[in-house]
């Protein structure tokens, strides 16, 4: 059976991983992550694959990166929090440093196709994956590989305009990211209360809540509400067979059952639509983006396999 190592870039930290082909983990770490150098970025990963290679005897090198990964390049466009990882060819930098081959894919997806090779969607050949937190994000499962459009944008659901409000006499439009993330439950409240949102997060305002606080009451009922609008438009633009909820806000016991209350209540003052989305919770949650980042480097690995 074959090993391989698996890096999840983040803004603060690397979490890596030493996996087999199965998916089981046979070692995990973390990295410190430098905010300014790919040098000190890229010697840190390349020594902590080095140190495996021959004592796991390592196969190939998995990413999950923030950005708009171009996994047949190994090149990363976009931007993030990491502002010196776009631009450098991953493929062959670290393929050359280790003599592996290597694959990357965005970290979005990569928890995506976590959940479709292990977890809440193992049996589907159709998801809808969306990440809550700060802003939202997601991704487009098809045929059970990632659909990344042609702009690279497939899955980017937190842009789409859900409201229009009126500024000094012009529309201005609001996205999803805008009124229904967790960063934007903490805006909305703070600004009630007229306090800085920096004092605030998602588990304070949900404890307030729980303490009978009425604007955090109000605007947690608005927050479920603007979530399912958004799933039920993603339902009809889609239709997949399941829609997937991650991010910390994925943990609470009662979201599934809150949004259907309110998609219930969407549903029956619609009279044409009446498809109840199937959501379900993420179930591998901080092991996701590993997960997903070596399945994917397992399907390009055969794709090319074939090809040759």
């Amino acid at each position: 059976m074959k090993n391989y190592m698996v890096f999840d870039v983040g803004g603060s930290m690397i979490k890596f991983a030493v996996m087999t082909e199965n998916g089981d983990f046979i070692e995990k770490g973390e990295l410190p992550v430098s905010e300014t150098e790919f040098t000190i970025f890229q010697e840190s990963i390349v020594q902590t694959v080095l140190e495996n290679k021959i004592k796991h005897q390592v196969a190939g090198i998995a990413f999950s990166c923030p950005g708009g990964v171009e996994s047949e390049t190994g090149i990363i466009g976009g931007s993030s929090a990491l502002p010196f990882i776009h631009g450098p060819n991953f493929k062959e930098i670290f393929g050359t440093a280790t003599n592996l081959p290597v694959e990357l894919e965005n970290d979005a997806n990569c928890a995506a196709l976590g959940e479709v090779w292990k977890g809440a969607a193992k049996t589907n050949e159709n998801v809808l994956f969306t990440i809550i937190g700060t802003g939202i994000g997601g991704a487009v499962i098809k045929d059970r590989r990632i659909h990344k459009g042609a702009n690279l944008h497939g899955g980017e659901i937190g842009y789409m305009v859900m409201q229009v409000v009126e500024e000094d006499g012009k529309p201005a439009f609001q996205t999803w990211s805008q009124l229904a993330a967790t960063g934007a439950l903490v805006k909305k409240v703070a600004k009630r209360k007229g306090i800085d949102p920096k004092e605030l997060n998602g588990k304070k305002i949900f404890q307030a809540a729980e303490e009978g606080d009425t604007i955090c009451l109000e605007e947690i009922d608005a927050f479920y509400l603007r979530l399912a609008q958004g799933i039920y438009n993603i339902q009809y633009v889609y239709d997949p067979e399941k829609i997937i909820i991650g991010g910390a806000i994925s943990n609470r016991e009662d979201l599934i059952e809150q949004i259907y209350k309110k998609l219930d209540i969407l549903l029956e003052s619609v009279m044409a639509a009446k498809v109840r989305p199937v959501i379900e919770q993420c179930q591998y949650k901080n092991d996701a983006n590993l997960i997903g980042a070596l399945y994917h480097y397992l399907q390009c690995q055969k794709a090319e396999s074939v090809e040759a």
